[in-house]
């Protein structure tokens, strides 16, 4: 009796029409409603020079969002890349594998940083901007090259920094202190510990099987943060709606046009060239990939994305599964075509004709230095804006302008991902193809529509977990074929 009432599909009737659980439609509609509530919000205006109760609400579920996204970051950064370097143990001639894809990796954010640098230069961005919401300031920080080399050399084992403030007031002075984290220290902590691990060999087993099982667990509990994410949509939309105004907003249609212009470059322009030009079905990868870069745009990001594009990366694109293991994870945390190439390259070009700074030759190379070698300071989250922050230091151009940029970070991130997503599958499936371990016929084989069926199916049924549905990548799971195509693949 048990087994068929959990078979039953009486619950399914419950949850209304298949659209209103979309993904994609949740958060279009959060996107819509966040506009018409920031517009709301901006007319009731500022009684007495505080925000108002809507805005203060806005503005507080947005922030709390971004701080559940930043909380799951460190320890998904070091489970990733502990757990990616562990797994090239059990693929032969991982050195060469491992040297290949960051060849790659490099390749292609040298390519659109390119395109970026283009871009910006011929659309002029900047200068189509209103100056009248934002006052030009001084530079903000200001980092050397040399600091910026400096930054990668852990402080401590976690990478932590620990800020202390002083306030007085009436004489009383009162501490407040911070606990912050530096990505790129805990990445080069992290994958000193995965190498380390390779060359204990056996007796480092137990630690790599528990570093796997804490990524999975990891992975689960950012997969609920992101489910959220149409509610953190509708706050931080509004919120910057509120905050700057659409006139604001709407003035910065070039930029989100450059952007947007860069991507469609990249994704349906680069990719495709380099799938063909190493003997690949260009529809055979899009095929292959899309689902994964669905999930990567209504997610916004590539860490939450990471066990479905693992998953098509091994399933649709035909990469061994030990290789995969490594690539995927490495890609999700280091691999960001999107946003931190693209991205930075428009937006600090952007900041400079704002404030009206003129770029010279050293400089745009090295934003193209930056973006090759410091796209591990996104974390595969939404941490674009921390490579923009870390592209205008190393420049010396003013952090000001960022605050104008995040009025419509949400809406780039989207796209941003996708191409990251993309990306992070490409790779693998290129470097695989080239060294002669991509399995052809499975990467020519017609997609079934059911990429995702695990195993375990039956298993996951029978536990009644229902987060099987949503999820597409976790192997424990497993994803009834329905489902896959009802909650992931279906177009956005």
């Amino acid at each position: 009796m048990t087994s068929t009432s959990l078979s039953s599909p009486a619950p399914r009737t419950r949850r209304g029409p298949r659209w209103l659980g979309s993904f994609g439609v949740q958060v279009t509609a959060a996107l819509v409603l966040g506009v018409v509530a920031g517009l709301i919000a901006r007319q009731l205006g500022e009684p007495g020079g505080q925000p108002n109760g809507l805005t203060a609400t806005l503005n507080t579920i947005g922030q709390s969002y971004v701080s559940l996204l930043k909380a799951a970051v460190i320890p998904l950064v070091f489970l990733a890349i502990v757990s990616s370097i562990g797994n090239l143990r059990r693929v032969s001639n991982a050195a060469r594998l491992a040297g290949r894809t960051l060849l790659w990796f490099a390749i292609t954010a040298f390519i659109a940083v390119s395109i970026g640098i283009a871009l910006g230069v011929v659309i002029q961005p900047g200068s189509r901007a209103s100056h009248g919401e934002l006052a030009a300031a001084d530079p903000g920080v200001t980092a050397t090259w040399w600091n910026f080399l400096l930054g990668l050399v852990p402080a401590n084992f976690v990478g932590a920094q620990v800020n202390t403030h002083v306030d007085v007031v009436d004489g009383v002075a009162t501490a407040t202190s911070a606990v912050s984290f530096n990505v790129l220290q805990v990445i080069v902590v992290a994958a000193a510990i995965g190498i380390a691990a390779l060359k204990v060999g056996r007796k480092a087993e137990p630690f790599l099987t528990f570093t796997d099982s804490a990524l999975k667990i990891v992975q689960r509990v950012l997969w609920w943060i992101i489910r959220l994410a149409p509610l953190g949509t509708f706050a931080l939309i509004g919120n910057a709606v509120a905050t700057y105004g659409w006139t604001t907003i709407g003035s910065l249609a070039w930029f989100v046009f450059a952007i947007y212009l860069g991507l469609a470059i990249v994704l349906f322009v680069v990719y495709p060239i380099i799938v063909r030009s190493n003997g690949l079905s260009i529809r055979q990868y899009f095929s292959g990939v899309w689902p994964a870069v669905q999930l990567g745009f209504v997610s916004r990001s590539s860490i939450g994305t990471l066990p479905l594009t693992q998953r098509v990366v091994e399933r649709n694109l035909g990469v061994p599964s030990g290789y995969a293991s490594f690539a995927a994870p490495l890609g999700a945390t280091t691999k960001m075509d999107g946003c931190a190439a693209i991205y930075p390259a428009i937006a600090a070009i952007f900041v400079a004709q704002f404030y009206g700074i003129q770029l010279n030759i050293l400089q745009y190379l090295l934003i193209i230095v930056v973006s090759v070698v410091g796209s591990a300071a996104t974390a595969g989250t939404t941490g674009a804006i921390v490579m923009l922050t870390l592209t205008l230091s190393t420049l010396g151009l003013p952090l000001d302008g960022v605050g104008l940029l995040l009025a419509v970070d949400a809406i780039l991130d989207m796209g941003r991902t996708a191409v990251n997503v993309a990306g992070q599958a490409l790779v693998p499936t290129i470097v695989a193809k080239r060294e002669g371990i991509l399995d052809l016929e499975l990467y020519n084989a017609p997609r079934s529509g059911v990429p995702f069926t695990d195993e375990d199916e039956a298993h996951a049924t029978e536990a009644g977990d229902t987060d099987a549905t949503v999820d597409g990548g976790e192997p424990e799971t497993g994803d009834s074929g329905d489902d896959a195509r009802g909650k992931v693949a279906q177009p956005v």
